[in-house]
């Protein structure tokens, strides 16, 4: 049941955030948090890589816990990643929910399923005047 529920709540969201988006000019989709966690989404399972480097602060600051073992990465180490899995599409059915959300930052749990092991993300979206933009992003896997 918890399943179910988290599942409709992401296509809820996804459908807000469509919704949302759809009335945003270019120029202005960075001002909406919705545009940055999508490309985030579009990107890490999709291999969809427009406007990551748009949605992606400069300091941004990409950390892996792995067993006992932190990694971490910038961002133009995590922009060659993506862009080395281009058009790859993972094989996992992915979850959003809004942590915390204000008129600075918001944070959003991104799950991603996988058969044998599941990735969350809590992803720290900062409003930087005007545009929001990812600045730390931190992976568990069970």
């Amino acid at each position: 049941m918890k399943t179910l529920k988290s599942l409709v709540l992401g296509l809820c969201l996804l459908a807000v955030c469509g919704v949302a988006n759809a009335n945003i000019k270019n120029d202005d989709k960075a001002a909406s948090p919705y545009f940055a966690i999508n490309t985030y989404v579009d990107a890490v399972t999709r291999g969809k890589v427009t406007d990551f480097d748009q949605a992606v602060d400069a300091s941004a600051k990409f950390s892996m816990l792995r067993g006992k073992q932190i990694l971490s990465f910038d961002k133009a180490e995590m922009s060659n990643y993506v862009k080395e899995n281009q058009n790859i599409e993972q094989a996992c059915t992915v979850s959003t929910s809004i942590v915390n959300s204000n008129a600075d930052l918001t944070v959003v749990k991104v799950e991603m399923k996988y058969d044998e092991f599941v990735r969350t993300n809590y992803v720290t979206l900062s409003n930087t005047g005007g545009s929001w933009k990812i600045t730390n992003v931190y992976s568990v896997f069970k």
